[in-house]
């Protein structure tokens, strides 16, 4: 026995939805509010991603400092890790050494000695501003251990600063 197709027209599957209708089966409520809650879930989600990638990113490519005042007040908390400490070089206190130099930072009474590997930069000397990066030796120490001198000379801060920033040679920059 054969068997044979006969084509009578479209079956119920291949017509289009009558216009005003939804295609396929009704979706009961309870699965429409499942649906939306989990498609919330993703934007929450999603939205905390990007305000923790955007507090990280700017976070990181801020560019702060510790003053020496500051420094020592969060000694404790600050403990070994890598910050940048800004303070005022202490005349007299420059001391070149095999491994770089060591000098002292002041702001009012407070001191930190400093001890850096490297070459300082051209206009590093005495009684200016500097920013180093480092870390404190240890937690209660005063010795801060740095590899990097950063001295402030932009023209904004020679026209403040005027009498801060001499070359060796005592001409102002």
């Amino acid at each position: 026995m054969t068997e044979t197709t006969t084509a009578t027209g479209p079956t119920p599957a291949d017509t289009p939805p009558a216009a005003g209708s939804r295609p396929g089966p009704a979706v009961p409520p309870a699965r429409r509010s499942k649906t939306k809650r989990r498609v919330l879930v993703v934007f929450v989600l999603l939205a905390i991603a990007l305000v923790f990638l955007l507090v990280e990113g700017l976070g990181s490519s801020l560019d702060y400092f510790d003053t020496v005042n500051q420094a020592l007040a969060h000694r404790g908390s600050l403990g070994t890790q890598t910050f940048r400490l800004e303070g005022n070089v202490v005349s007299g206190s420059i001391r070149p050494t095999a491994r770089g130099t060591d000098f002292e930072l002041s702001q009012g009474a407070n001191v930190v000695r400093v001890a850096n590997t490297g070459s300082p930069p051209q206009l590093f000397q005495a009684n200016i501003p500097v920013v180093v990066v480092g870390h404190f030796a240890t937690d209660t120490s005063r010795n801060f251990v740095s590899n990097t001198i950063m001295v402030k000379h932009s023209s904004t801060y020679i026209a403040q600063y005027p009498n801060r920033v001499k070359a060796k040679n005592g001409t102002v920059h």
